[in-house]
């Protein structure tokens, strides 16, 4: 028997009714989160926006309570969560494209920002956000906030059903791994506390910094979320002010650590910090980054040292955090800082944050497996050595995660960058702007505008999406197996 059919008799596909009531129990917090945009342009006197917000809450609200309450088994298989998270991403961007369309955008671009909003990307088809009104960029910010925390609690979700080291970095607890979706429930909860909390202290700190109050709603609300939407067409650098931005890339630095690791910096004091790989690994990836871009960007000749220091610092952790604020022109910046700026999006933040690209922990994964590969060429047939990160024995599953998200994230890199190349787009901008858009950056070198023809478009789109899913989600919605075999059907 080969291995697809012997896998094939231990594989359930999803069951419609599960699937169904999850996707109606979403839906109706979707709905309810839609109200929030429609209250506030409300109260902004803006009633052209909040009609069609009010409408679109009104409608998820209605497709979903019945939905909600189908009689079905409560117990999630993994597809199936993968299903209905997939699903909620898409429902969302369709349905938050209504009130954008609204506000003055055509539908293709209303449904590339409201993708790019809930894939807290930050890439836009608004040249001048200045002009809009108020309650459209609220909507905009507010669609990122949400949207980073559906992904969070989607991937604490997920690890809590994938036992590894990710899953001890960030939920292990005192006595051990115990029930996993017990577990993941509470990691969920003081997750939901977490983030309201950070953007709570965000929203205070840019306001004492000398932010407007209204771009210190805004701006946390992408920060924490490293979603990268703003006020200012100049990005950080329509602040004008330092304490501002450096109150901001705090903020950026913050989101892009693992929601879990705050819960126990609170139960176990500091000294978590000093035991958790994935922080230092982000403080030594953004401080690296910041070095080497100043280094190449002053070597160009083309920025002076006061540049350099007031720039390089919030672009290197911008890109390295994955949340995408503008605080320079990137069209003429230079190949080596973009290139740069390249690899530090490609890296991104730690896993359990609401941080894009293939993660920290992963990329260390993926170096230990490789420095081990060399290794054994050295070593006698029988000798057993296994990888180890921090003392911490690394599965099989656990190199096996890394290196299918990295292969996907390098092939949709690749396959997205010809169809750029086949419209002549120039190499080095056009790789830039695929990379931003995979690892959910919204860093842009000015290819992303209303002008981009459809097809592109659609390219970046999509690449927000995977990128957001982390690839494996959305390509298992599309395989048949998901949805044609046999059901599990409890007793």
């Amino acid at each position: 028997m080969s291995f697809t059919r012997r896998v094939a008799t231990l594989s359930y596909a999803v069951r419609a009714r599960v699937v169904l009531r999850y996707l109606g129990q979403l839906g109706l917090v979707l709905g309810l989160l839609e109200l929030v945009p429609a209250a506030v342009a409300y109260g902004l006197d803006d009633s052209a926006f909040a009609l069609p917000c009010a409408a679109v809450s009104l409608l998820l609200l209605l497709i979903a309570i019945p939905l909600a309450r189908i009689r079905a088994p409560a117990q999630l298989q993994l597809n199936e969560a993968m299903v209905v998270i997939v699903a909620t991403f898409i429902l969302s961007a369709i349905t938050l494209a209504v009130p954008l369309a609204s506000g003055g955008l055509s539908w293709p671009d209303a449904l590339f920002e409201s993708v790019s909003g809930v894939t807290t990307t930050g890439l836009s088809m608004v040249a001048l956000p200045e002009e809009l009104p108020a309650s459209f960029l609220f909507a905009r910010s507010w669609m990122q906030w949400y949207g980073g925390l559906g992904i969070l609690v989607f991937s604490l979700f997920l690890l809590a059903l994938q036992p590894g080291i990710a899953a001890k970095q960030l939920l292990d607890t005192e006595g051990g791994l115990r029930d996993p979706i017990e577990t993941a429930h509470g990691h969920v909860r003081r997750a939901l506390v977490t983030y309201s909390l950070l953007t709570l202290f965000g929203i205070g700190l840019l306001a004492a910094a000398g932010a407007s109050p209204f771009d210190a709603l805004i701006h946390t609300l992408s920060a924490v979320s490293t979603g990268g939407f703003s006020s200012h067409s100049g990005g950080l650098a329509g602040f004008g002010n330092g304490w501002a931005q450096a109150a901001a890339a705090a903020l950026c630095v913050l989101g892009a650590v693992s929601l879990p690791l705050y819960y126990r910096v609170a139960q176990g004091g500091w000294r978590e910090l000093g035991r958790n790989l994935e922080w230092r690994a982000l403080l030594v990836a953004c401080a690296l980054s910041t070095v080497l871009l100043g280094g190449v960007m002053l070597q160009s000749g083309q920025f002076s040292l006061s540049d350099v220091v007031a720039s390089a610092p919030l672009l290197a952790i911008s890109a390295q955090t994955t949340t995408g604020f503008t605080v320079v022109d990137l069209a003429g910046i230079g190949a080596a800082p973009q290139l740069l700026l390249i690899l530090s999006m490609s890296v991104g933040g730690s896993l359990g944050s609401t941080a894009g690209g293939i993660k920290l922990l992963r990329v260390l994964v993926i170096l230990r497996v490789t420095q081990l590969a060399l290794l054994r060429t050295r070593l006698p047939p029988h000798a057993a050595v296994e990888p180890e990160l921090r003392e911490q024995s690394l599965d099989r599953r656990d190199a096996e995660r890394a290196l299918v998200v990295g292969a996907l994230f390098a092939a949709t890199v690749v396959s997205s960058w010809l169809v750029f190349l086949l419209y002549g787009y120039p190499a080095l901008d056009a790789l830039f702007e695929v990379v931003s858009a995979v690892a959910t950056v919204g860093l842009s070198t000015g290819i992303t505008a209303p002008e981009l023809p459809g097809l592109l478009k659609g390219v970046l789109g999509a690449d927000m999406l995977l990128g957001r899913l982390e690839f494996v989600a959305l390509l298992v919605v599309l395989l048949p197996g998901t949805w044609l075999g046999r059901k599990n059907i409890p007793v």
